[in-house]
């Protein structure tokens, strides 16, 4: 791949469910069924992303919007986003991609629904994702075990918005 690659971050459609799925399946040992998907479509569109790269979805972001207590002030009611699933295939990586689909969704939570929180969950052996998410101001809060259905521990991580 030639470093002039275009790379297109877009809302996610309909039409784009069964590419976003073969990532997931390709990437991620987590799989969900169809009307997971189609459900985060129809609620959380706005916050759903895919990555094009010569036409070609190459990878994808999934997040919705929550209302809840704050991970950084006890007590205190927000509105944060939940990044529930992230992934770019294996050859497309290291290339700024799931960077760029993070910081699209990120900004989007900011400025559409005024959320003062991301967060998410990854695996404590996904040291790659981690570095990734620090570099974007994320932060560990603590350690969840056995939260992977294969009884691996996720870190949970998160940051402040504004």
């Amino acid at each position: 791949m030639n470093s002039d690659m275009r790379i297109k971050i877009r809302p996610a459609t309909d039409k784009d469910i069964d590419y976003v799925i073969a990532i997931n399946i390709e990437c991620l040992p987590e799989h969900y069924p169809l009307s997971f998907w189609l459900e985060h479509l129809s609620k959380y569109g706005d916050v759903f992303y895919v990555a094009e790269v010569d036409d070609k979805i190459v990878g994808y972001v999934l997040t919705r919007v929550e209302e809840g207590e704050s991970l950084f002030h006890i007590g205190k009611k927000v509105k944060k986003g939940h990044i529930v699933s992230v992934a770019v295939r294996e050859n497309y990586r290291r290339r700024g991609i799931a960077t760029y689909l993070l910081s699209t969704v990120l900004s989007i939570l900011v400025h559409l629904y005024e959320a003062s929180e991301a967060y998410l969950e990854v695996r404590v052996s996904n040291v790659p994702a981690i570095k990734l998410y620090e570099k974007l101001g994320f932060e560990i809060l603590r350690k969840i075990e056995g939260y992977y259905l294969d009884g691996e521990d996720a870190y949970l991580m998160a940051k402040r918005l504004k």
